[in-house]
């Protein structure tokens, strides 16, 4: 009787050590679960914490093109756009109405598709290249992300990599317009006061860098342009008297080209000259020919062939730290964060071949590797 009672005694006990275990274990088991629920709880609002953090997205250059029809440096831009890697930039081109540029009339992805499909017909010397200008305005504003707008012709090539580029132009708040005062008579077309004052008159090149206010003000602008269209025409060559009428007196015929006052004189007639650097970054040399010449041909830039694509030539562009303006008895020294620094970031009117031998000869110091088979 004695020995069933102890018997009966340690059963009990090892029930009781047993329904302990099982309840350590349940325990065990429940709070390891919830240990993996609050960490699995946490990484979700962790990572709906970063999803929802607002991105931090870099401030972009939009580079605008005016070219005919396809771009025959595509291949040297391309090795200048491959130097970002943040998504720094963005890309327009206006070509002639219907150009379409892909796989068969671009080499670099990074054009496919970047013309304007609202492009017009341009004509040199008439409101239509800026009206082209305006164009691309009204789409690159489309980005918030485009800061400043880049007007580059066909022939442009950059002169260094895009890193410095576009650390030059993102520095400084300003505008790089190229505007001085236009005292030659025969610009200024006196059928444009009082709404455009001689006073506010000015020339210099098309090829200007914009903040977002300044391209704004350009595409909103109702005022200036229509002016432009009426009254400043450039005056017809020699050899093309022939198709219309001659005035006696052809020296009082106005010769206005279009795009070298209008960004200028919209500016300066706004009031905005204290907010732009008055110099262009984009490099021309001008042809230097007789008065009797000018009469005949007209203005024109040096176009850089085969033979003249030299690091020379390069370098003796880089080397350029001042402009002056005659006109204005005005010296710019040229500056980048209040230090002395080259002018020009681009230079025009480079040929293909000119242009891709200073590629391959690494002059313009935008990318190394050789490109030989284009």
């Amino acid at each position: 009787m004695g020995l069933k009672l102890i018997r009966r005694s340690n059963s009990q006990k090892s029930q009781h050590r047993w329904k302990i275990k099982v309840f350590a274990m349940m325990l065990f088991v429940f709070f390891f679960g919830t240990l993996v629920l609050m960490e699995t709880q946490y990484n979700r609002i962790r990572m709906l914490a970063l999803l929802s953090a607002p991105q931090v997205q870099n401030p972009k250059i939009a580079f605008l093109f005016i070219a005919r029809n396809r771009l025959p440096l595509d291949i040297v831009w391309d090795a200048f756009f491959q130097g970002d890697k943040e998504n720094k930039f963005s890309i327009l081109v206006h070509s002639r109405p219907g150009f379409l540029l892909n796989k068969v009339t671009t080499r670099s992805a990074y054009f496919l598709n970047r013309q304007m499909n609202d492009s017009i017909q341009v004509d040199w010397g008439e409101a239509s290249m800026i009206q082209a200008e305006r164009i691309l305005l009204q789409h690159a504003l489309m980005d918030p992300l485009n800061e400043r707008f880049v007007f580059l012709s066909d022939s442009c090539i950059p002169l260094y990599n895009f890193s410095y580029t576009y650390d030059y132009i993102m520095s400084t708040p300003n505008s790089f317009v190229d505007s001085f005062a236009d005292t030659k008579e025969g610009r200024y077309n006196p059928k444009m006061d009082p709404i455009i004052p001689v006073q506010s008159w000015r020339k210099g090149s098309q090829w200007a860098v914009l903040n977002r206010k300044h391209a704004d003000i350009v595409v909103k602008d109702e005022i200036l342009f229509p002016m432009f269209q009426l009254h400043c025409k450039k005056k017809p060559l020699p050899e093309f008297w022939r198709d219309q009428y001659v005035p006696p007196d052809t020296s009082k015929i106005h010769n206005c080209i279009p795009d070298e006052h209008y960004v200028q004189t919209l500016l300066a007639h706004a009031g905005l000259e204290g907010e732009i650097t008055r110099r262009t970054l984009t490099h021309t040399a001008w042809l230097i020919l007789s008065s009797k010449e000018r009469e005949r041909k007209g203005w024109h830039p040096v176009t850089y062939k085969l033979a003249d694509a030299t690091p020379m030539v390069i370098q003796s562009i880089k080397d350029i730290d001042n402009i002056n303006y005659e006109t204005e008895h005005r010296r710019e020294w040229c500056t980048n964060k209040e230090k002395p620094a080259p002018c020009f970031l681009f230079a025009r009117k480079f040929t293909r071949p000119a242009a891709l031998r200073l590629l391959n000869t690494s002059a313009l110091g935008i990318y190394h590797e050789e490109i030989s088979n284009v």
